[in-house]
């Protein structure tokens, strides 16, 4: 009875064993989301190449369709006023006048202090899969077909976001500026590489925590990350899915710049620097706000959260 009593026993725990193995692994297929076709891609062209949190937070296994709930205003609070170099739109009106935006290369230096905000521009909507992004119309002339894809209304605040969307990826491109605009993880990276070449990595902002508006210190540690001058700038827009306004821009130098703020926060800032200010309007806020004349020195700024600057190996 012994022996039977055992056997009995060691059939079925081998049994329970080998059960729980098959469900544990058929529980893991089923909770295991689906890798992201952008993440495919991304890993196919840039292997080894980690990816910024501003894009990998964009990048969600179930976008694949546009939002329902898009609300067509800044969440945050914060407007990417940098654009205005490259719109030549000149309304840039500030809350707090102390504020700075636009500032002279030659502040780029430990010790230097001044109020900024690097808080990001729109509330994080996600990438579409390109083959998704690529059936929907981006474009002025079809913005009755693209307001009926997301069931707005023409004339309601989110419509009118959509349009100065549109329009500003459709603005005046500028002497010397080649302009993208990118309605995919994929197309950004097919941009940056077709100028860059395919050794290319992305960098962005970092911040420890929130990212209020109030006095940051620049500290020792400046690098300047492109040596060669070549890089590509990518604003995040405000838009029912993720869409960056990717460019070249005539002569320009990036900086890696640690800056620590007034409430102890720290900060990894990607400080953009225009080499060629000749094309710009005088009348526009970047000039007024940092007193100089079109074509005389550097004018620079850094880059906000969620933005991307593509810079070679």
């Amino acid at each position: 009875m012994e022996i039977c009593f055992s056997h009995i026993i060691a059939f079925l725990t081998f049994n329970f064993k080998c059960c729980s193995s098959h469900w544990w692994q058929g529980q893991a297929m089923l909770l295991l989301p689906e890798t992201p076709p952008q993440l495919h891609y991304w890993n196919s062209v840039l292997p080894g190449t980690s990816m910024p949190k501003a894009l990998s937070e964009l990048v969600q296994p179930d976008s694949v369709e546009p939002p329902k709930n898009f609300v067509g205003y800044n969440q945050h609070g914060v407007e990417d006023r940098t654009l205005s170099v490259y719109t030549q739109d000149d309304d840039t009106h500030l809350k707090d006048p102390t504020q700075r935006i636009f500032f002279l290369e030659k502040e780029i230096i430990p010790g230097t202090t001044m109020k900024y905000s690097l808080g990001r521009n729109i509330a994080g909507e996600t990438f579409l899969p390109r083959k998704t992004a690529e059936s929907i119309p981006f474009s002025s002339a079809k913005l009755l077909e693209i307001l009926n894809k997301f069931s707005m209304k023409p004339g309601s605040v989110e419509a009118a976001v959509i349009q100065k969307t549109i329009q500003d990826c459709e603005s005046e491109v500028l002497r010397g500026e080649d302009r993208y605009c990118a309605t995919s993880l994929e197309s950004m990276v097919d941009f940056a590489m077709s100028k860059l070449g395919r050794n290319v990595q992305a960098i962005s902002t970092e911040v420890e925590k929130g990212a209020t508006l109030q006095n940051y210190t620049v500290k020792p540690g400046v690098k300047n990350v492109n040596e060669g001058g070549n890089f590509i700038l990518c604003h995040k827009l405000t838009y029912a899915y993720a869409v960056f306004f990717c460019h070249t821009f005539g002569q320009t130098r990036a900086y890696a710049v640690p800056l620590q703020g007034a409430d102890g926060t720290t900060a990894n800032a990607v400080a953009i620097c225009h080499l060629d200010t000749s094309a710009w309007n005088p009348k526009n806020h970047p000039l007024q706000e940092v007193k100089v004349k079109p074509g005389t020195v550097p004018v620079c700024h850094y880059l906000p959260q969620g933005h991307i600057a593509w810079v070679p190996n």
